[in-house]
């Protein structure tokens, strides 16, 4: 008890009334990321014990459990939260905070208070609250403290995004949980969900049951890197989302303030949809042919026996695509869409629209037939009529679209989103349309990219090169914008693309620390931005990784 008192004793002598950003020596206690818009340090520290009570208005009950559940665990005591204003830890919505993910937190030696214009803005302080204890339960020797801190922070983005591809490797309901508890704890509001790709259909739709019962499934996979044509594991591998699996994770990321935005994949990446309903081809008793000769002898052997289609077991762009001249292919569409619309109270639905090649266009009767009906120039025009279409019976369904950059090749819809990834050249594209815009482009934001030189010391990545500096150096607006038109600029993601991740901790691995220099691009003030604080704050983050068992990378721990 002697070594408790004197620990108080000196943390209380080091608190000051003095600004943040003066006293860097003071990080030790108070590393927070991404970092606060404004911090301003105060006398004293608060206990956390059995008195400890969290209070605050019904409506912000989620939000208080939360926070008692995660005081119980760290402290041993055990706190919990009543819909009262008696209580030493006070949450409020307080309309007077301008941003509505803003928040407010003052802690002193005897009050807690976290405010937000929203619930939301109550929860993120919940969050900076969370990394001013420790990571782990402290002992029944230690008291656990909080240091008198005032903290007034708001997002400098509205759209903080993660993207999680699920087709090429599929990831269990715990491990989905896990990814939005990180989401969440690095104040990111969106899980881009990738649910459909040529490789596996991953999305239960009750009036298309092959879409799960074949689609969802492949006869083998590629071996080690595309490029090294090391052949085919022959196993057969699947899995899907059952519709109750949907609600069950987005009530999940709900109740975290975490939007689940889902993709299904149109026009191109459709293989896996195709090989259960072969009428989505433009040539449903044509082979689909598996590139380079990579797929399974299985696959081979079927496409030698006359079975015109499979689930892709390699990766890459293929031909085979939905048919654009074919009403069916629409009537599918929107039948899918109808399922999917209700499982996502999100305002946007991602359709893809990336990586759609034209050739089997082209030569289609139909799709030439759609294009002289039309007045349309070309494919790429037939692209268009075909994304504004879907877009057209979103909007009437009350969403929005979201498309990757290529959906402005042959005229943008009217009202959709774009996601540029191919560079910044789309997004700025877009904007200057008066476009919404999400920034993720390959160099900054790929989190299947390598992490250092050292390739053959890492885990096995598609290729290239992108570092935590490279992140954190990252700029969402682009120069080439004026101020008028930055405003369409929502914000940015990181995208994780799974061809060759196969496990959880693989994915752990690709996306930390990178998505935490991320997070800090896309909330704090660029002005503040220091990435040399910013690695000084990052040991504090470590101990939350540890904390979770994540298998995040070391690099940036390893170099002084």
């Amino acid at each position: 008890m002697k070594t408790t008192f004197l620990t108080l004793i000196i943390m209380m002598l080091f608190a000051c009334n003095t600004p943040y950003k003066d006293h860097q020596n003071l990080v030790t206690d108070y590393q927070i990321i991404p970092k606060p818009v404004s911090l301003e340090l105060s006398n004293g520290l608060f206990l956390v014990d059995h008195k400890t009570k969290v209070v605050g208005a019904e409506n912000l009950k989620n939000e208080g459990d939360y926070l008692a559940d995660m005081l119980s665990h760290i402290s041993g005591s055990n706190i919990t939260f009543k819909a009262t204003s008696t209580g030493n830890i006070e949450l409020k919505i307080d309309e007077a905070i301008e941003n509505n993910e803003g928040y407010t937190l003052s802690v002193t030696y005897n009050k807690i208070t976290i405010s937000g214009k929203t619930a939301k803005g109550v929860f993120y302080g919940i969050q900076t609250l969370k990394q001013l204890i420790p990571a782990t339960k402290v002992s029944q020797e230690t008291a656990l403290t909080i240091p008198a801190v005032t903290i007034k922070d708001e997002p400098r983005f509205i759209y903080r995004g993660m993207h999680l591809d699920v087709a090429r490797h599929f990831f269990s309901i715990d491990f989905i949980k896990k990814y939005i508890d990180l989401l969440a704890m690095h104040k990111m509001n969106t899980f881009h969900w990738h649910l459909t790709e040529d490789q596996g259909w991953r999305i239960e739709i009750k009036k298309y049951p092959k879409l799960t019962q074949v689609g969802s499934k492949r006869h083998g996979t590629i071996n080690g890197h595309f490029n090294k044509k090391e052949g085919n594991d022959e196993t057969a591998y699947g899995g899907f989302y059952t519709q109750e699996d949907i609600k069950e994770v987005v009530k999940y990321a709900t109740e975290r303030h975490v939007t689940v935005i889902p993709e299904i994949e149109l026009p191109g990446h459709a293989s896996a949809a195709i090989a259960a309903y072969s009428f989505l081809s433009c040539f449903p008793e044509e082979p689909t042919i598996v590139s380079n000769n990579m797929g399974s002898k299985a696959g081979q052997k079927i496409q030698a026996n006359g079975t015109p289609k499979i689930v892709q077991e390699t990766w890459g762009v293929f031909d085979d695509v939905f048919c654009a001249g074919n009403e069916k292919t629409f009537q599918f569409l929107e039948d899918v869409l109808a399922e999917v619309i209700p499982l996502f109270p999100s305002e946007y639905i991602h359709i893809g629209g990336d990586e759609c090649p034209k050739s089997n266009w082209k030569r289609c009767a139909d799709c030439q037939k759609r294009i002289k009906d039309n007045n349309l120039t070309d494919e790429h025009h037939l692209q268009s009529y075909f994304i504004q279409r879907i877009e057209k019976y979103l909007n009437a369904k009350g969403k929005k679209i979201i498309g990757w950059d290529e959906i402005l090749e042959g005229g943008l819809a009217p009202n959709a989103t774009v996601m540029s990834w191919r560079g910044e050249k789309g997004g700025i594209v877009a904007a200057k349309e008066q476009h919404d815009v999400i920034m993720t482009p390959g160099h900054s934001c790929y989190f299947d990219h390598y992490q250092t030189e050292n390739k053959e010391e890492e885990l096995l990545a598609i290729g290239g090169k992108t570092t935590v500096a490279d992140v954190y150096a990252y700029e969402p607006i682009p120069k080439e914008l004026s101020q008028e038109e930055s405003k369409y600029v929502l914000g940015a993601q990181g995208n994780v693309w799974t061809e060759y991740m196969e496990t959880s901790d693989h994915v752990e691995y690709m996306i930390l620390p990178r998505m935490t220099a991320l997070s800090e691009v896309i909330w704090s003030p660029k002005e503040t931005k220091d990435f040399n604080d910013f690695k000084l704050r990052l040991k504090n983050m470590k101990e939350h990784y540890d904390a979770m068992d994540l298998n995040y990378a070391k690099h940036i721990f390893e170099t002084k």
